[in-house]
């Protein structure tokens, strides 16, 4: 098993963060990891993204060209990395920074509303959070539970009073995938 993910945005959507975090939940659960982060010079609205790839074997290469899924949180990404995610792959879609629909049938796609939904938890800043959500319950590589205690584990002594309010924000992401 292995997948190859992408999470991108502008500066400041937490793209790096919701990275790490799927990152560092994987390695707590015994998997092979990449994490690679690429981001413009800009401190805040330029491009930020990054690479994860998650393996139960070594990973031989940690670059990825066609992710198995990908996290789209504003246009530019999304006319990125939409055509890239592999056939059978996963989109996930902040719907409320990207207004148009994937046409693809090939792939599994969740048009989420993740900053309106942040909004709502109080905190604009967790809809990366919610899209992670989403994603790990879609793809089902770690379970949200190890999700959670990654942020338990691993989350900045600055952030901590968010702990409950990023938990929230993975739950409501998780929730909206079907059965």
């Amino acid at each position: 098993m292995q997948e190859e993910i992408i999470i991108s945005g502008f500066g400041g959507q937490g793209a790096l963060f919701s990275g790490q975090l799927l990152a560092f939940a994987a390695m707590d659960s015994g998997f092979h990891v990449t994490w690679i982060p690429s981001y413009g010079p800009e401190m805040r609205g330029g491009k930020a993204r990054c690479t994860v790839v998650i393996s139960d074997q070594e990973i031989g290469s940690p670059l990825v060209r066609r992710p198995s899924a990908a996290i789209v949180l504003n246009i530019p990404s999304m006319e990125a990395f939409e055509p890239a995610v592999k056939p059978g792959g996963v989109l996930v879609v902040n719907s409320s920074l990207v207004p148009q629909r994937s046409e693809r049938t090939d792939i599994r796609v969740f048009h989420i509303p993740a900053s309106d939904i942040a909004t709502e938890l109080g905190n604009i800043r967790l809809a990366n959070v919610v899209c992670l959500g989403t994603l790990v319950q879609a793809i089902g590589v770690v379970p949200l539970e190890a999700v959670e205690q990654a942020l338990d584990n691993h989350l900045p002594e600055r952030h901590r009073k968010l702990l409950g309010a990023n938990k929230a924000a993975l739950r409501r992401g998780a929730a909206l995938v079907g059965g």
